[in-house]
């Protein structure tokens, strides 16, 4: 494969628009534009993710996670080529098999749980909630043309499994989980 950019500025968005795969070019703020930076967003939520995940004891998580910013990055591809079709029901269906597996090594959930406990775990819910994001965006984008609704499935799978990753890696660092604690109620 060549060299994919020989040169990083040109100017062509200055006007405010910017140039998809197809040659068209469409305004920075367009739905479209918004679910790429939303996907784009993601996905630098779970690099940063990945990078915290060194010890051996959260290797699955990590063997897990690596794959789906590919598949990401495969999403960005369709946007930015209209009518492109990546992501397939395979691939919504291996999100689902790595949820289903996580979620039977984790205590059934009786609370609500906030985002923290530890950094990584933090990180898995940030990235649970930009990926929430991205799924809106994407379905703001499918309101106004047609789009490939396994690439919505997928993201919407995703933010599932960051959820359970999140509580794995609690269950894996032995990391207690933070449990909301409601507002108690004012006495009569």
């Amino acid at each position: 494969m060549g060299y994919r950019l020989s040169k990083l500025y040109t100017r062509t968005g200055d006007a405010g628009t910017t140039g998809l795969a197809d040659g068209s070019r469409v305004a920075k703020d367009s739905p479209r534009i918004e679910a790429m930076g939303a996907v784009d967003e993601l996905n630098s939520c779970i690099g940063v993710l990945l990078a915290g995940l060194t010890s051996e004891a959260l290797a699955p998580v990590q063997i897990a996670l690596a794959p789906v910013q590919h598949r990401l990055f495969d999403v960005g591809g369709e946007l930015a080529i209209p009518d492109a079709l990546i992501i397939s029901a395979d691939d919504v269906a291996e999100l689902e098999t790595l949820i289903d597996e996580f979620n039977a090594q984790v205590p059934p959930l009786k609370e609500f749980i906030l985002p923290g406990g530890s950094l990584l775990i933090a990180q898995a819910h940030l990235a649970r909630s930009v990926c929430r994001r991205a799924e809106r965006r994407y379905q703001t984008l499918a309101a106004q043309q047609a789009i490939n609704p396994q690439a919505l499935a997928y993201l919407n799978r995703l933010s599932d499994l960051l959820f359970v990753l999140a509580r794995s890696i609690a269950r894996l660092e032995n990391t207690p989980e933070v449990l909301w604690k409601p507002k108690p109620k004012p006495a009569e």
